[in-house]
């Protein structure tokens, strides 16, 4: 079975063609560079996302904060990952790098501020 995919590992955006035989990857084609390879096998093996995002904000400027993953999480749990962050929440004063949800479903991954708001 092939599958094709499009590479992101940088702006070239290779067309790449993953050869796969019972899960196992037999081939990757079309890559420039050595990251479009890795991008592929980690694409079809442990596909993994960046999360970005906002929070409620308690007595802050204003009502949300943006927030995102201090690394990617696995694409599969980006949903249960938005419904507790959707129900978390943090007080003013805020710095870039606080902590609102530490190690978010066992996955290492903290949801961090990426803004400041010293608050009203």
């Amino acid at each position: 079975m092939k599958k094709s995919l499009i590479c992101v590992s940088c702006p070239l955006g290779c067309p790449i063609e993953v050869e796969i035989d019972n899960g196992e990857i037999l081939s990757v084609t079309g890559n420039t560079c050595k990251r479009g390879d890795a991008y592929a096998r980690d694409e079809l093996t442990n596909p993994v996302r960046s999360l970005t995002t906002t929070v409620k904000l308690v007595n802050g400027s204003l009502p949300v904060v943006p927030v995102k993953s201090s690394k990617p999480v696995p694409k599969d749990k980006m949903f249960e990952c938005m419904k507790i962050i959707n129900q978390a929440s943090i007080e003013a004063p805020v710095k870039i790098g606080d902590v609102v949800v530490k190690d978010i479903l066992s996955t290492g991954a903290d949801i961090i501020v990426t803004n400041n708001d010293i608050g009203k």
